[in-house]
């Protein structure tokens, strides 16, 4: 029997947290987990040559932590689905930190906005997932 290799385990376990979850802007976005390349750390220009983003595109470079602020904090008006959502946005931030290093959040565009939330595993490869927001 062939052992699953631990990237296999930990891209499982970030599809299994983003499942039902949606970002939300001015529209309502799935959340798309992703494996990418290998790298020796998760530069900013690592990222861009690895998504092949544009140089004349606008990136900005995001905290984690920060990020993730506003989606695992639980308002007095909320109802259950609100805290359920909130529930699971915490489950996700919790296994990327406890399965990637180097977490970042990468915006690109204006007004319709391609969110990366990327880290690296243990092997040296690029995971996380991506959204989209619309802020106008």
């Amino acid at each position: 029997m062939r052992r699953k290799s631990k990237e296999n385990e930990v891209f499982r376990l970030i599809k299994e947290a983003t499942k039902g979850l949606y970002y939300v802007s001015e529209t309502d976005a799935k959340l798309e987990p992703f494996i990418g390349g290998k790298v020796d750390a998760l530069t900013r220009e690592e990222f861009l040559k690895h998504f092949g983003v544009g140089e004349k595109e606008k990136v900005e470079e995001r905290d984690f932590e920060k990020f993730f602020e506003r989606l695992v904090k639980v308002q007095d008006w909320y109802g259950e689905h609100e805290r359920e959502m909130a529930r699971k946005y915490e489950k996700l931030q919790k296994v990327m930190k406890e399965n990637l290093r180097d977490l970042k959040v990468f915006r690109i565009g204006r007004v319709e906005i391609d969110i990366y939330v990327v880290g690296v595993d243990s092997q040296g490869n690029l995971m996380g997932f991506k959204t989209k927001a619309v802020e106008t």
